[in-house]
């Protein structure tokens, strides 16, 4: 990885991000827009066109490359995921990620959305499930090369309880534990975006 410059995380540098990304209508309105969708519309998962909807909402606003929407719909509902969202049962995001699909030869086989599935826990409960995507694990693995106090194994960010550990240990590292999860979120993703800006991201 080349050596950039990113600025220390700080409360001063949380809050310039924060309100820069306040500052760009189309994030904002998105986020509203899924907020509705997701928390105040349809906030259940047992209805299989709801699902379908914020299946293909979630894939469209964020690009997310899902090709069979309601093969994936139709297993988050045989999933009854409602309980364990109450609960911000961390386990959740793997059981969703986790799907066999047939192509058009009717050959099945095994996807991992785990992106996708971060996505859909996080917009029913955004300060319980934190959003894994590329630009967040850049920015991470970035901070791992220059504070060796940080430590995970790549393995770990795949691993959703202990990328959800990651991010708490980097709050309590660098003293940004006032930030809620969404705040971090939104932080480290626009970090990613500006210094890794050819990766794919959200």
């Amino acid at each position: 990885m080349k050596q950039l410059d990113i600025p220390i995380p700080s409360e001063k540098e949380v809050d310039y991000w924060l309100a820069y990304w306040d500052s760009l209508p189309n994030y904002v309105e998105q986020e509203k827009a899924l907020d509705k969708l997701f928390i105040e519309t349809f906030k259940n998962n047992e209805d299989l066109s709801e699902i379908l909807i914020k299946c293909s909402t979630l894939n469209d606003f964020y690009s997310t490359n899902i090709f069979r929407i309601y093969d994936v719909a139709k297993h988050i509902e045989l999933l009854h995921i409602d309980e364990m969202l109450r609960k911000g049962d961390e386990s959740l995001v793997g059981k969703i990620a986790n799907i066999d699909l047939k192509n058009d030869a009717d050959e099945t086989k095994h996807y991992c959305f785990y992106s996708f599935a971060s996505k859909y826990c996080s917009h029913h409960k955004p300060l319980d499930y934190p959003i894994y995507d590329s630009y967040v694990e850049k920015i991470l693995k970035y901070f791992r090369k220059i504070n060796k106090k940080f430590v995970f194994s790549n393995e770990d960010l795949k691993d959703y309880a202990k990328f959800k550990n990651i991010l708490l240990n980097f709050q309590r590292l660098y003293g940004i534990e006032k930030y809620n999860l969404k705040d971090l979120d939104r932080y480290l993703w626009q970090l990613g975006k500006k210094y890794f800006p050819n990766n794919y991201g959200k």
